[in-house]
């Protein structure tokens, strides 16, 4: 089953209005082949609205309303723009003591609300070492995905590939979203997240499985996204005519 590539950038912390015109420029260079979004920090999320590229939020509460000092519902975010929420970051994980339940709550409110929801699901370097990394995957899997699936997108980052410039080998990558998908079915796109830059983007995308990518710090310009975008579309030319 073909699936659409997807190339969705998380723009973390970086940002200002200032430099909202390499959206413009992007959704000038994407062809039709590929969707693609940009999730920018929330400040972002609504003079990034309506420049030609569909825009996500990096996270959200599961609660419609409440004392939650900082936090941003589903209803907000869809009101600023947002069409789509990662949630379950990684560094969301490690640096906000997320839980897996914490992540369902949220995906299933992002669900709830109308936006798309992008999972994300990956192991540290220490449960890959133990040979635990696709046990960890598919147990966070289990925690983490609400039961309806439609329209679910599920990010795969090796939390130690993250910003360090290391990937795992295409094997590495192959077995895992295998392991992946057959858990989530053959309808739900998966993602690779982790170190995508231009230079590695095409061998990455023409992994069996992998739909597309959650791009980290090469999303912030054109520039260096459109190229990973461009192999994007290559893949799928590929695999449209066998």
């Amino acid at each position: 089953m073909n699936i659409r590539k997807l190339i969705a950038g998380n723009w973390k912390m970086n940002g200002t209005v200032a430099v909202l015109s390499e959206i413009e420029t992007i959704a000038a260079g994407t062809p039709d082949s590929v969707d693609v979004a940009i999730c920018p920090p929330f400040t972002l999320i609504a003079p990034a609205s309506g420049r030609g590229v569909p825009i996500g939020a990096q996270d959200c509460h599961s609660a419609s309303t409440g004392a939650h000092t900082g936090c941003v519902s589903v209803a907000m975010l869809k009101e600023a723009g947002a069409t789509l929420c990662i949630v379950g970051h990684s560094e969301r994980r490690a640096d906000n003591f997320e839980t897996d339940s914490d992540v369902r709550a949220k995906a299933e409110a992002a669900q709830a609300g109308g936006l798309i929801a992008i999972v994300c699901v990956g192991e540290t370097l220490k449960q890959r070492d133990a040979g635990e990394a696709i046990s960890v995957v598919q147990g966070q899997l289990a925690g983490s995905l609400p039961e309806n699936r439609d329209g679910l997108v599920v990010a795969y980052e090796p939390v130690w590939a993250i910003g360090t410039g290391r990937t795992p080998t295409t094997g590495d990558v192959a077995d895992m979203h295998a392991a992946i998908r057959a858990v989530v079915g053959p309808a739900v796109r998966i993602l690779y997240g982790g170190s995508v830059k231009p230079s590695n983007a095409a061998e990455l995308l023409a992994v069996p499985n992998v739909d597309g990518a959650l791009v980290g710090g090469a999303s912030l310009t054109a520039a260096d996204f459109l190229p990973i975008v461009a192999a994007a579309a290559g893949v799928a030319r590929n695999d449209a005519t066998g």
